[in-house]
């Protein structure tokens, strides 16, 4: 069998070392691999990233600078296609320069003859109504389309795309997996953990032996956190007067007031995120003189290795939406915190919804969902399991399609 070499020039939010969008990509990427060599078709792919020479460092693949027009250009012009996508790129939430950005890219794509694939974006909030006939345009002549939730095709629907045109998929990070190599929690800048810490990866449920699986996750424990649950904590700042944060320290009190625990804080997005956590570590006061634990992870950028601290935790406490995914993907329970409707539409692709949202938060709910979620995890496995693998199964569909259109075209 003949192999046919393809360029795929991929855009979204790189080179920004926020974990979750470096997810997505790093998802992308094994997903194009993993197809390509079930396929004669490999591929070369070309990164935009705001920072090219750390995106090279980290995944091996060739990048290009995301606001440099002429090296933009040139790489689409050399290239088979581009790859918008994933993550929430056309949204006016956070300014008015995102979709002007990501459809400009696009659209020189298009102008210059080249295949557009839509790789399970999630669209919106669109706010300003001048931006949709602008990606309606730009999105009725791409090759292929493919979204994160049903809210997005229905906005896209709304515009006037066919229902047949619009592909509707999990997150590509559902399809993320762990490192190969198991990292030490002290590789990247833990605060404070001690290095004998435990590693304890959930794993889906077999379904006759939930006793089993209880008793394999206690023998994963060793030394001196061997007895405590592991919560996953990701926040952001949002409200202006921190009263979800607020809320959140109340609930976490809550929590080490019932239970001896260990809050485990993973910042996703540097270094805000490190600042919102320690926001709330200050307000927890002395929780380790009843026996509970708290750390944090500051310099993690490596999102298979964040994925990796992810699959330690018993349960995950997330505002971030891949802090939700990550924990997902390795049947963890979710507990979400609502800052943007993308939580929500997650939460409900898991029969879920979200504890509360940034402005109306009660920390005493948040308690009780956490602490009930804790003594019925094996129960929440059982119910989650068929339905978290089909999601990671179809997270991979997007490559399949691309592939399979460049191994036509030849």
């Amino acid at each position: 069998m003949v192999t046919t070499s393809k360029r795929l020039v991929i855009s979204g939010y790189y080179g920004f070392r926020n974990s979750g969008d470096e997810a997505v990509l790093k998802s992308i990427l094994t997903a194009l691999e993993e197809e390509s060599q079930r396929s004669n078709v490999t591929i070369e792919p070309i990164v935009l990233s705001i920072d090219p020479e750390w995106t090279t460092s980290m995944y091996g693949v060739r990048a290009v600078h995301r606001m440099k027009l002429k090296e933009v250009r040139e790489a689409l012009k050399e290239s088979d296609g581009l790859i918008s996508g994933g993550g929430s790129l056309l949204q006016d939430a956070t300014g008015l320069k995102s979709i002007p950005y990501y459809l400009g890219v696009i659209k020189l794509a298009q102008w210059l003859k080249k295949p557009v694939f839509i790789y399970a974006q999630g669209i919106g909030p669109v706010n300003r109504k001048f931006f949709n006939p602008m990606i309606k345009s730009v999105f009725k002549s791409c090759t292929y389309v493919s979204v994160r939730d049903e809210q997005s095709a229905d906005y896209l629907r709304g515009l006037g795309l066919k229902w047949n045109q619009i592909h509707v998929v999990p997150d590509p990070v559902m399809g993320l997996p762990l490192p190969e190599n198991n990292s030490s929690f002290r590789d990247q800048g833990d605060t404070p953990f001690a290095v004998e810490q435990p590693v304890h990866k959930a794993t889906p449920m077999e379904t006759t032996e939930a006793a089993s699986v209880d008793q394999q996750e206690t023998e994963t424990f060793k030394g001196k956190h061997a007895k405590l649950p592991v919560i996953g904590v990701s926040v952001r700042f949002w409200e202006a007067d921190r009263k979800e944060l607020t809320a959140i320290a109340t609930g976490l009190k809550k929590i080490a007031a019932k239970k001896t625990v260990h809050f485990r804080f993973l910042p996703f997005h540097l270094p805000d995120d490190v600042q919102a956590s320690r926001f709330i570590m200050e307000m927890l006061g002395d929780v380790t003189s009843k026996g509970s634990e708290i750390s944090i992870t500051e310099d993690l950028t490596d999102p298979q290795q964040m994925l990796e601290e992810v699959s330690r935790c018993d349960l995950m406490i997330g505002m971030r939406l891949h802090s939700l995914i990550y924990a997902a993907s390795q049947y963890v329970p979710p507990v979400g915190i609502s800052y943007d409707p993308k939580i929500d539409q997650f939460m409900l692709r898991l029969e879920s919804e979200p504890a509360g949202n940034t402005r109306s938060l009660d920390g005493d709910k948040l308690a009780e969902q956490v602490t009930g979620l804790l003594d019925q995890r094996s129960q929440w496995l059982k119910q989650h399991e068929d339905r978290i693998t089909a999601l990671k199964q179809e997270a991979r569909e997007p490559a399949k399609q691309i592939i399979t259109y460049l191994g036509r075209k030849g």
